[in-house]
């Protein structure tokens, strides 16, 4: 199998963009782009080192950023398991991508732009819920955002088939699997929920 190793040898087996995908991306938010991100209560976060990518998932019952003004969001970083591989990458290297989902809809909107990490109490503060504050909050300085094709979640189905987690393995077999049974994973799946109520925020 040969790789494709140049712009122009790609370029040949794709016809030429659409209209409508190129005029689309705008520089800051836009009253449409805006209404669509705010209801938007998760998004992907994908961001780049030097041991490789990340994307992490993002999530709140509400919102899940917020702008200050039409060139930059916020994101608080709440609670999560301490290995920070998203806050690492960014302290390293600001650039970053975001995702936003909105369940039902096949549309997507994208965010790229440069960030930074910062503990401003008073920033962290602002976003307190139940006396509980983010640590730090991500700002991010957009540079495009812009509507995805629908055609990947339309393909998928992913809204429409309903539940499809019956069966999965959880989280409990594969930790017993990667630490080679030193690690109970049904007790592990027992207690998460407890767990996971205590700590959302």
């Amino acid at each position: 199998m040969q790789a494709i190793t140049s712009i122009e040898e790609l370029e040949r087996h794709y016809g030429t963009p659409a209209q409508a995908s190129l005029i689309k991306v705008a520089r800051r938010m836009t009253p449409t782009y805006r209404a669509w991100i705010a209801r938007s209560r998760l998004c992907i976060l994908s961001t780049v080192g030097p041991e490789g990518t990340d994307a992490s998932p993002r999530g709140d019952d509400g919102p899940v950023v917020r702008e200050i003004d039409p060139g930059t969001l916020t994101l608080p970083d709440w609670k999560g398991n301490n290995r920070i591989d998203s806050l690492r990458n960014i302290v390293r290297d600001p650039r970053v991508s975001l995702m936003f989902l909105v369940p039902g809809s096949d549309n997507v909107v994208r965010v790229n732009g440069t960030a930074q990490v910062t503990a401003d109490q008073a920033l962290c503060d602002s976003f307190a819920r139940d006396g509980k504050s983010p640590r730090t909050v991500i700002l991010i300085a957009i540079e495009e955002v812009y509507s995805q094709c629908a055609r990947a979640l339309m393909r998928s189905r992913a809204w429409k088939d309903g539940d499809q987690s019956e069966g999965l393995p959880t989280t409990g077999d594969m930790l017993a699997e990667m630490s080679q049974g030193t690690i109970d994973g049904a007790a592990y799946d027992a207690e998460w929920p407890g767990r996971a109520k205590e700590s959302l925020w």
